[in-house]
């Protein structure tokens, strides 16, 4: 819930910010960091984006229109990075948020992002570091270029990262962000860092702008100096994120503001 990365905790800096400005917070611990384990012994093909965020975020948004407290007609939802790129889909879905902040997110495939990720780190490590990266990454890579290509099943065998398989991938690449995007008549703000090292002003922010061109209803706001965390960018290199992350930062103020403002627009 608070979104814990090294020693930062940006939804916790949202959540203490916004009741300021009157604006309440429903924050939870993901499903998969509260019950991994017992998500994994399901088996390799069980956890996909659906069951590990989409259904708890669309039942928080029911819980929040059951709250007294709560203005129904005003429930926004603010996803980060894989959340950003599921929010248009959660909403959709039966999220049906008043509006949507989406946070250093991309329209592209986690497929394609992890490639470009490896592909930029790799040529930063040491020399036989880069030999054993550059293995890694051709069968990680193989994999994912084969991935159009497998039925359900054969996606579902295959074994991926954290106890999963080539089927959280192919599933999630089945509902693109885009297609939302072009439906979507809500409010939408598309926040972006511009010194983001996970996902680029080029490649994701860009493509945003393009895929939502004309769209008067999504607005958009680049954030200098400023990492994928919305924290003051120290390093310039993917490789030192984690010596970054350790430097204890706070979600800078004007993105803060931002939030809010975007919120409380009549």
């Amino acid at each position: 819930m608070d979104e814990t990365v090294g020693r930062n905790k940006p939804f916790r800096d949202i959540a203490e910010y916004l009741p300021s400005k009157g604006i309440a917070v429903l924050r939870y611990d993901k499903r998969s960091f509260v019950h991994g384990r017992q998500m994994v012994k399901q088996g390799l093909s069980y956890i996909t984006v659906k069951n590990e965020t989409i259904e708890d975020a669309i039942l928080a948004a029911n819980l929040l229109r059951a709250d007294n407290r709560i203005d129904s007609k005003k429930i926004y939802i603010l996803g980060h990075s894989l959340g950003g790129m599921l929010t248009p889909r959660i909403d959709a879905e039966g999220g049906n948020f008043t509006g949507l902040i989406i946070w250093a997110g991309s329209p592209r495939a986690l497929t394609e992002i992890m490639i470009s990720q490896n592909e930029e780190i790799i040529p930063q490590l040491g020399k036989l570091l880069q030999i054993i990266a550059k293995r890694q990454y051709n069968k990680v890579k193989a994999k994912f270029d084969a991935l159009d290509g497998m039925t359900e099943d054969e996606a579902k065998k295959i074994a991926f990262l954290g106890g999963t398989s080539l089927w959280y991938l192919k599933e999630m690449s089945s509902h693109p962000t885009a297609d939302y995007l072009k439906k979507i008549e809500k409010p939408v703000f598309v926040m972006h860092p511009e010194n983001d090292l996970h996902v680029s002003v080029e490649k994701d922010f860009n493509l945003y702008k393009k895929i939502c061109a004309g769209k008067n209803n999504i607005e958009f706001k680049l954030y200098p100096g400023l990492n994928h965390l919305f924290m003051k960018s120290v390093y310039s290199k993917i490789k030192d994120l984690k010596k970054e992350y350790k430097i204890p930062q706070n979600v800078d103020l004007t993105v803060l503001e931002d939030i809010s403002q975007f919120i409380l627009r009549k």
